[in-house]
């Protein structure tokens, strides 16, 4: 049997690949970072909460780092970690740097010195393309970050690099674009909209507030994205891979496929705030998923329309199912706003 380590696995792309592998008979340990209040929601939410071993560890400290690899004993370890929210990174550029940049190489140096066969999977960002001018993006385009955590990511982009050319570890990067689940954390703008959408159409809100609607992105569906980080694991040869559906889409245009699927006009609902507003945008990405096709033998299934049905119908439901008093596994508590119309309904309902 498989080990497999992965690092934030309480994240949505670390819950998608931990299912992924324990449906390939693989045995999956997990870091997490230790938080006063437990964040296992998405793990529970896939029904795997009991199957995974859970480990904790800080990316900043080497030694808990250097634990969960002799803990774990893994074959792969997929290094999911991060502060992945952009936004926040403005706001926490040193954390961003020192957990996103600095914390993959203190990885790389443990597997380095105690664990030199293990294949390394780090999880690289189509932001490091920033605010670019190519008409799409492929493993030749050149790197631009407009962000600390996009600065952070290339930074660990390639380290990975060296410590593969220099040591001959199997280290990889996944190059991946953005990708989109009902998993997907409500920061980030996907997820805010479907989920506002959802109280929307239920009564329970009446609009959204939104930053730069006219930033194009290219965006899939998550559990696709996992396995592609798992076949670069499979490959005779460490190398980079971009993941993308080479498909873009402007956030008006989510808003309109959300909207309309509850029948309502999105211009009656939406308000522009500047508070959402970045210092430095990526007003564009597209990503060539090309190479990764040729490779690896993987292409996205799901398209744009899709995944805005999937996500929305997610929170629909979701909602819904609160409304009628049913407990589930869900992260609405975790954030200040739904909380409070959450213990609104509570107080009304006594």
């Amino acid at each position: 049997m498989k080990h497999a380590l992965i690092t934030g696995i309480t994240g949505q792309d670390g819950a998608y690949l931990a299912k992924f592998l324990l449906n390939k008979g693989y045995k999956v340990f997990g870091t997490y970072r230790r938080l006063s209040t437990p964040n296992f929601w998405r793990l529970q939410y896939l029904g795997i909460f009991d199957q995974v071993e859970l480990l904790p560890v800080d990316l900043l400290d080497s030694f808990s780092i250097i634990e969960s690899i002799k803990i774990s004993k893994p074959d792969e370890i997929y290094n999911l970690a991060a502060q992945s929210f952009v936004g926040a990174s403005f706001e926490q550029p040193l954390a961003s740097a020192e957990i996103t940049g600095l914390g993959v190489v203190k990885f790389l140096e443990s597997i380095r010195n105690i664990a030199p066969d293990v294949k390394f999977y780090q999880a690289s960002t189509s932001e490091m393309f920033g605010d670019n001018q190519f008409t799409e993006q492929s493993e030749e385009t050149i790197f631009d970050p407009s962000s600390p955590y996009a600065a952070a990511k290339l930074y660990a982009h390639n380290m990975v690099k060296i410590y593969r050319k220099a040591y001959g570890l199997f280290a990889c990067n996944g190059i991946l674009f953005n990708h989109e689940s009902p998993l997907r954390g409500l920061e980030f703008v996907t997820r805010k909209i479907t989920n506002a959408v959802a109280k929307i159409s239920l009564g329970l809100e009446d609009h959204i507030e939104l930053g730069n609607i006219d930033a194009k992105r290219d965006w899939g569906f998550a559990p696709e994205y996992v396995e592609a980080m798992w076949l670069m694991l499979q490959q005779k040869s460490p190398d980079d891979y971009v993941i993308a559906t080479n498909e873009t889409h402007t956030i008006k245009e989510f808003l309109e496929v959300a909207f309309d699927f509850v029948g309502l006009d999105w211009e009656k609902h939406i308000k522009i705030d500047e508070r959402f507003m970045r210092p430095v945008d990526v007003r564009y990405l597209r990503g060539n998923f090309q190479k990764s096709k040729s490779d690896l033998g993987w292409e996205p299934k799901t398209r744009f329309n899709d995944l805005a049905e999937i996500m929305l119908k997610s929170d629909i439901e979701r909602w819904d199912n609160w409304s009628n008093g049913k407990h589930f596994a869900w992260d609405a508590w975790n954030y200040p706003n739904e909380k409070k119309i959450l213990s609104r309904k509570l107080k009304l309902d006594r």
